[in-house]
């Protein structure tokens, strides 16, 4: 036991934060090293009020219905600059007047993303936005519940079969007189800066069919633009002329993402400071990026365990989350990670849970294979967390909350098992010294 107790001491790899320190002084013979594996762990499921989504260098279109979490559907905002504003020789109009507006489209680059049956067509419009593109908060941000006015008619559309890990693109037609409205205004010089031509077009939001349920597909808007072509009339020279409208204030382009819970399990989620327990959902709890459908837990009774022995400490604790038979495919991938977080009562953040050398702390998936994923699971260290919770002089208790890597800017989501689950339970073991 002795040795045990030097070998948790020695290569403990508890993995949160926390100011407690296992001294010499309990190194004695007469210590017990006790594995609890009955603490009761619940679980349940929060919704976040929103998610920050400007910013996050993707756009995310399309929607898909998800057996288990109901309709998810994402709209990609943006705004358009361009670094010219004239046509060649455009300070002669004599020379303008020889311009000739021929084409307009928009050109979307992959960015690796997707979620959802890629195999299947997706369909999505291009809309003109007709409210300026400003938050409504002050901290200059725009959220997945953040949505702004547009034209019904479309000014494009695509049906495509996706395919997002190719180098290609997509090329969206756009309505001609729509671009030789932009042409003209520029030719006539009534374009001639990014205020001016921001007057005219404040935005265009991207918008899948109501029809397609397939799935969401990133796009980088950092090489994606609208290119207007144009050429010089009867003119020797055939080379085409073009002027790209590009997106590049970050902070402007944003995804309003939705999730229709009618129907589902999930549909009785609460506001965002309470909790919907695992005992209303099939002993489940429930992760979804972009939604902010999150999983939390809390250990209600572990401040029971000082009464173990007048002396004594959490020297480790490992935690493993199952995930749920059946809820995950190819279309519907395990992340490789679940990100830790703390939170109060109330689901009130305080920040991530962090190593001794400051790190965030993930669950890291384990994906050895058996016949019945058995031994599949996501596992961290949580021991200084739990030892931090005994020795709080006050009520109150912190809780965990689980998110995914990627939160503000993918959809991928992933179902828990409770400790009551039949097949797939939580599981938390704590190593407790008595000195």
């Amino acid at each position: 036991m002795l040795f045990f107790a030097f070998t948790l001491f020695s290569c403990g790899t508890d993995t949160d934060a926390g100011e407690f320190v296992v001294g010499s002084d309990y190194l004695a013979v007469n210590n017990k090293v006790i594995l609890i594996d009955t603490v009761t762990v619940e679980m349940s499921t929060i919704n976040f009020d929103s998610l920050v989504t400007s910013g996050q260098s993707r756009i995310l279109v399309g929607n898909y219905d998800d057996p288990i979490f109901g309709k998810v559907k994402s709209d990609g905002y943006f705004q358009l600059e361009s670094d010219s504003y004239s046509l060649p020789g455009a300070g002669s109009d004599t020379e303008a007047v020889n311009y000739v507006f021929d084409s307009i489209s928009m050109i979307l680059k992959y960015n690796n993303y997707f979620y959802g049956d890629t195999t299947k067509v997706q369909t999505f419009g291009i809309h003109r936005v007709l409210q300026k593109i400003k938050p409504n908060t002050d901290d200059d941000n725009f959220y997945n519940n953040s949505t702004l006015s547009y034209a019904a008619a479309s000014l494009g559309s695509i049906s495509y079969k996706p395919r997002p890990v190719e180098k290609d693109s997509i090329n969206i037609k756009m309505d001609p007189v729509f671009g030789s409205d932009i042409f003209q205004r520029i030719k006539k010089r009534e374009i001639t800066d990014f205020t001016s031509f921001t007057e005219y077009l404040k935005g265009l939001v991207l918008v899948p069919s109501g029809s397609d349920s397939a799935s969401i597909i990133g796009f980088n808007p950092g090489t994606s633009v609208v290119r207007m072509y144009y050429s010089k009339y009867q003119s020797a020279d055939e080379k085409s002329l073009y002027i790209d409208f590009v997106i590049t204030d970050t902070g402007k382009q944003f995804n309003s993402i939705a999730l229709d819970k009618s129907g589902t399990i999930l549909q009785n989620l609460p506001v965002s400071s309470s909790k919907l327990s695992s005992s209303l959902t099939n002993r489940q709890g429930f992760v979804q990026s972009g939604t902010g459908v999150a999983c939390r837990i809390d250990f209600p009774n572990i401040k029971q365990l000082k009464y173990i022995a007048d002396k004594g400490a959490i020297v480790d604790a490992e935690l493993v989350l199952k995930p749920v038979n059946n809820s995950f495919s190819e279309q519907y991938p395990l992340a490789d990670s679940i990100q830790v977080n703390v939170a109060d009562n109330l689901n009130r953040i305080s920040g991530t849970l962090l190593n001794p050398a400051g790190y965030a702390v993930y669950g890291i998936l384990n994906k050895k294979s058996d016949e019945f994923n058995e031994n599949m699971g996501y596992s961290f260290r949580i021991g200084n967390f739990l030892q931090k919770e005994i020795l709080k002089q006050s009520a109150s208790r912190s809780s965990l909350i689980l998110t995914l890597p990627g939160i503000n800017k993918a959809v991928n989501r992933i179902v828990l098992g409770d400790q009551k689950h039949l097949n797939n339970k939580i599981q938390l073991k704590i190593y407790y010294i008595t000195y």
